[in-house]
């Protein structure tokens, strides 16, 4: 799920979480280089250019607020073109995307949370951004994995909400982790449609006003801490299905560019620096793991379709990446007797140092992740 303001009880897990992950920490302020700049506040945020050529954009982000904020491209009807969430007061980032003539909004998010403060942008002219036929293949791919994974998670779903519907508390427990599987590991795809992730995937502390708590975690907190399916939550269930039905429908249709996909990996890095490092993302099943191990997979998909191009432009880059992906694999393994079974330890069991251990393997795959959008677009 996007990620939202923490409470007082984690602010302080997760600032340390996003020390070496809030973006690619810039040496430079990106000035002079064509980026377009975009100076995040707590009540405003300003862009140095209202009209931006079409092609591939790259947007130099500074938080100068006090609050970790967030940083969106987005169509007019909210869609998102491209995002950078977790940026850390005082920290900089770069974000690189291919992006159409049309008109946009640039939004900052102070606190990660509400609609943000916007502004509206013109991309002009008619070039598109140059696409090699190995970029068409990377994206063709991707395309094709997506759409698989929402494919093989509906019956899962199926498993589990008809488990919710019956009341079968410990069957819908069992099936519960596995139905989040494809979602988890194709997560940026579903959120650039804006309106299915806070269906499903919202926590309760990131609802908006007025806004009725649906879906997976809602689930999730009557079955492990309430301990019961009532009326209501039985009816939740057929509503969780029906709307993953949409995105399975919807995520063919998906806008996916090399550098979104580049921008996806490292936004599932984020989801688990933010989420599943912290414990905050299934706070009642403990089932952090899982989630964390399909993130991590999601990203690596995503890098592995890139890295021919990616290896040509920056052989360093990729060389590093290979080494932290796999390092990263072999840490989670620890927490798991059966390296094909996604029957992880549960996370309440996982102590300090070891989440220390498993939150400096994340940041040490996410700063160069950072830079993999640069390197296929060089």
């Amino acid at each position: 799920m996007r990620a939202v303001r923490p409470s007082v009880v984690t602010a302080v897990a997760v600032v340390a979480a996003l020390t070496a992950v809030t973006g690619c920490a810039e040496k430079s302020d990106g000035k002079g280089d064509g980026a377009v700049q975009v100076v995040a506040k707590d009540d405003s945020c300003e862009v140095s250019s209202k009209k931006i050529p079409a092609g591939h954009v790259e947007l130099a982000v500074e938080n100068k607020g006090s609050k970790v904020t967030e940083v969106y491209v987005l169509f007019p009807d909210d869609r998102i073109v491209t995002e950078r969430e977790n940026i850390g007061p005082g920290t900089k980032a770069r974000i690189t995307a291919e992006i159409k003539a049309g008109t946009y909004e640039i939004a900052c998010k102070p606190g990660m949370k509400g609609k943000g403060i916007r502004q509206t942008v013109e991309v002009t002219g008619g070039k598109a951004a140059a696409r090699s036929p190995e970029m068409d293949k990377a994206v063709a791919g991707y395309r094709d994995y997506v759409q698989a994974q929402a494919d093989e998670t509906l019956p899962k779903v199926k498993v589990f909400t008809d488990a919710v519907a019956a009341g079968d508390i410990e069957a819908a427990k069992k099936a519960y982790a596995d139905s989040r599987i494809g979602w988890e590991r194709t997560e940026p795809v579903a959120e650039s449609f804006g309106d299915i992730d806070p269906k499903v995937d919202v926590r309760e502390d990131g609802l908006e006003d007025g806004q009725k708590w649906t879906g997976w975690h809602r689930l999730e907190k009557a079955l492990w801490q309430d301990e019961k399916l009532g009326a209501e939550e039985k009816a939740l269930a057929p509503v969780l299905y029906k709307d993953l039905l949409d995105w399975q429908k919807r995520v063919g249709r998906a806008d996916i560019t090399p550098t979104s996909m580049a921008n996806g990996a490292k936004e599932l890095l984020d989801e688990v620096a933010t989420g599943k490092v912290t414990g905050e993302e299934e706070r009642y099943s403990h089932t952090d793991l899982v989630d964390f191990k399909a993130n991590v997979e999601g990203a690596e998909r995503s890098y592995t379709l890139l890295e021919p191009i990616a290896s040509k432009n920056d052989a360093a880059l990729t060389a590093t990446l290979d080494k932290q992906f796999a390092a990263l694999n072999t840490l989670l393994d620890k927490y798991r007797t059966d390296k094909s079974s996604y029957d992880f330890t549960s996370y309440d069991k996982v102590g300090k140092a070891d989440r220390k251990e498993l939150s400096d393997a994340v940041n040490a795959l996410a700063e160069p992740l950072s830079k993999l959008a640069a390197a296929v677009t060089k």
